[in-house]
């Protein structure tokens, strides 16, 4: 039922529609919604399901942010926890894609495109979400190798995954300067899972304790000192795809809406028959819509080698904030049968809010979008000084 014609706008080429479309194709005859309580055994499935299928080819290596885009819409469309494997097999080893060593690329990103190795990105602290430059987990020098002792929070497969890549402080410099990342195998001494953390859309997440933690020296991404270059080049492939998640949940709830709209009798009419109903997928198709430019303009101008922190930020914030009220006002649609437990909406509902917060809380993407304007006009402004 989803409305493909956004496949035809000028961002996308031919094959990234053969793409959507034999992706589309391939998660409704492999991908069950429905999970049950071992959602670590579901995720190690569905890494292994998107592996097997060829999908994580396109989250390793070669980056093409439209095809990643797609890939997560769709993916989200059916089913919240198939986008989150495949969206952290590369957030997970994008940065070792971007940075990586040829060795360390030959070691780990194989391995991820065949569903073999689970990969997680651990940045976020107790005390150092938002706010990279506020990173305490260190990483002392001591001869060829680096000791790591700190903690790391949110992360993401956490407790599942076979190898994390960490960004600690180095100390080249103050504050973001001093950030260097690395290549954490699981089975490192010293690296323990202190905490799994449940939360309103169940995944794995886990909290982590370094305590002397022995990391070769060639585990490192990047020079010394550039963890936060690495981070933030990484984030911002992936920023856009957080909007394109959020574009899938939107499409499905707006979906879901128009086909019970469509049939729900009420007072001898149709839900549809009521103006309150179309003003409300008026506003639900053209939030949508305005999202999805955003997005693919993100996506497209990075293709181009362009930098987009400012249009993945507008990308982020919009996205996510328009499908929380698309399906909010889907649910509300359904009424009672909308909150009932595993119902299509319901999953909606508890999928989409985390997306408003991870990889940059929308206050965050506002603070990125004004920096970035600021930034732009400040040679103007001083010309008229």
């Amino acid at each position: 039922m989803a409305d493909k014609t956004y496949l035809d706008w000028p961002f996308f080429e031919p094959a990234h529609g053969a793409l959507e479309q034999a992706l589309d194709a391939w998660a409704g005859a492999n991908i069950n919604a429905i999970h049950g309580r071992d959602v670590d055994g579901a995720c190690r499935t569905l890494v292994r399901q998107l592996g097997d299928g060829g999908w994580l080819d396109h989250a390793v290596g070669a980056i093409d942010t439209r095809a990643i885009c797609l890939i997560r819409e769709t993916l989200a469309r059916h089913d919240g926890l198939a986008d989150f494997a495949f969206a952290m097999q590369g957030l997970g080893s994008g940065a070792i894609s971007l940075f990586g060593s040829a060795a360390n690329k030959e070691r780990y990103l194989p391995r991820v495109a065949r569903g073999e190795a689970i990969a997680a990105f651990a940045l976020s602290e107790p005390q150092a979400g938002s706010d990279v430059a506020a990173l305490q987990c260190a990483a002392v020098p001591d001869g060829d190798e680096y000791v790591l002792t700190g903690e790391k929070t949110w992360i993401s497969n956490g407790g599942i995954a076979d190898f994390y890549v960490v960004f600690a402080r180095t100390g080249e410099a103050p504050g973001a300067r001093g950030i260097s990342a690395f290549i954490v195998d699981a089975d490192t001494p010293g690296l323990s899972v202190a905490e799994r953390i449940e939360v309103i859309a169940p995944h794995p997440l886990a909290r982590l304790r370094f305590d002397g933690c022995r990391v070769p020296g060639t585990q490192r991404l990047g020079e010394a000192g550039q963890g936060f270059k690495v981070a933030m080049a990484t984030l911002d492939v992936f920023r856009t795809s957080v909007a394109a998640a959020a574009l899938g949940f939107a499409r499905r709830a707006f979906d879901e809406a128009i086909a019970h709209a469509s049939t729900r009798k009420m007072f001898g009419q149709t839900l549809a028959d009521f103006q309150l109903t179309q003003a409300k997928l008026a506003e639900m198709a053209t939030g949508i819509d305005a999202a999805a430019l955003l997005t693919y303009r993100a996506a497209w101008q990075r293709d181009q080698g362009r930098k987009v922190t400012k249009e993945a930020a507008m990308a982020k914030m919009t996205a996510t904030e328009t499908a929380q009220k698309v399906i909010d006002a889907a649910l509300q649609m359904f009424g009672g049968m909308g909150v009932v437990s595993e119902h299509p909406v319901e999953r909606l509902y508890r999928e989409i809010r985390a997306l408003r917060i991870y990889e940059g809380a929308t206050e965050v993407q506002q603070l990125i979008i004004a920096r970035e304007l600021l930034r732009d006009a400040a040679p103007a402004l001083e010309g008229k000084a």
